[in-house]
């Protein structure tokens, strides 16, 4: 694997219910933080790195999340933003087996959660470790006081994931690192969406999939991300990270 790592897929189907009534009339991926949506803030940062094709999944008011990547990809002709519909609002899983029709002809990809902030010098080190090779999964972690939000991750000594572990309860794991939302893989993962099964929730949960590769021994290795990251996820976070994003950009 080298440096054709040219796609990335966002997921960005979901409403991001703990936001209440800042989401009731507009998807969460195109909440606004310093100026622009949270979403072209990730397909900036890639964009950056050399990714040249976004296939962005929708569900929760899709035709917003459409009118902007249409606008998007007009003011930036050089890439191509393509918008699918999740037809069936089943899991993260799910929106990656629809997206699979667009991947076909890439033998490695990106892909991640359409509204996740993080400080942008963590997508080119991602992608440095993304484009080394060696791996059959790679998923960025971040630090965290507890993981109990987004989901618990085991690593031993060289950075291989030994276990993940999706939304534990609080103040129970034995590891600060949480699943960031941003990974590189190519079609082996496939393979594990396709034995997923419902979770509790009635979802097919990318997680599990993760752990099944895991458990099969799979390559499955991380890369720590630094600074600023926040999965936006109540309206505290939004407005902590609407003040501690504009000040950066005010200094650039």
């Amino acid at each position: 694997m080298s440096s054709d790592l040219r796609c990335a897929v966002l997921l960005a189907a979901g409403r991001g219910k703990r936001l209440g009534d800042l989401t009731a009339n507009m998807p969460k991926p195109l909440l606004e933080i310093a100026g622009i949506p949270l979403i072209e803030h990730i397909v900036r940062g890639l964009m950056r790195t050399g990714i040249e094709h976004f296939v962005i999944v929708t569900g929760y008011l899709a035709e917003q999340i459409e009118q902007w990547g249409e606008s998007f990809e007009r003011a930036n002709p050089k890439i191509k933003l393509t918008s699918m519909r999740q037809s069936e609002l089943n899991g993260t899983g799910g929106a990656m087996l629809a997206a699979r029709p667009h991947l076909a002809d890439e033998a490695r990809f990106v892909f991640g959660w359409g509204d996740i902030l993080m400080d942008a010098a963590n997508y080119p080190r991602f992608m440095h470790r993304a484009r080394a090779g060696g791996y059959d999964l790679l998923l960025a972690i971040n630090r965290t006081k507890d993981p109990s939000r987004g989901a618990a991750v085991y690593l031993a000594t060289d950075m291989r994931v030994e276990r993940i572990e999706e939304k534990p309860p609080p103040g129970t794991s034995n590891t600060l690192w949480n699943n960031a939302g941003l990974f590189a893989t190519g079609p082996i993962l496939f393979e594990y969406l396709d034995r997923l099964t419902l979770s509790q929730r009635g979802e097919l949960e990318l997680p599990g999939a993760i752990a099944a590769m895991i458990a099969d021994g799979r390559r499955v290795y991380a890369i720590d991300m630094r600074g600023l990251w926040s999965d936006i996820g109540t309206p505290a976070d939004l407005e902590a990270a609407r003040i501690r994003f504009r000040p950066r950009r005010g200094r650039r």
